[in-house]
């Protein structure tokens, strides 16, 4: 059985607030057809790129990496990395190491 969209996110949908626009002729044609193709409605393609761009430009409360690490101070050249790289293979596929 066929349920549509805005059944299953009804109550997400009485949660939002009414805005308005100005958009580019051009774009709005794109996301109609982009509409038809997809079969939802326009204002979903447009509150989809709402939700890209608020999550864009979001500032989170942590940082993507919270631990550092020691390093060298530089960036490895390409041979270095791949002799750290063959040496750590070499590491684990000696005989009497765990796999």
């Amino acid at each position: 059985m066929y349920t549509p969209l805005w059944y299953m996110c009804y109550s997400w949908y009485m949660s939002m607030k009414r805005t308005n626009v100005y958009a580019d002729p051009e774009d709005l044609a794109i996301i109609k057809e982009a509409a038809k193709r997809r079969g939802i409605s326009e204002a979903e393609i447009i509150r989809q790129g709402i939700h890209l761009a608020a999550m864009a430009n979001r500032v989170w409360d942590e940082p993507l990496f919270s631990r550092t690490f020691r390093g060298a101070g530089r960036t490895p050249g390409k041979s270095e990395v791949r002799d750290t790289v063959a040496d750590a293979v070499s590491r684990e596929t000696e005989p009497g190491t765990a796999a």
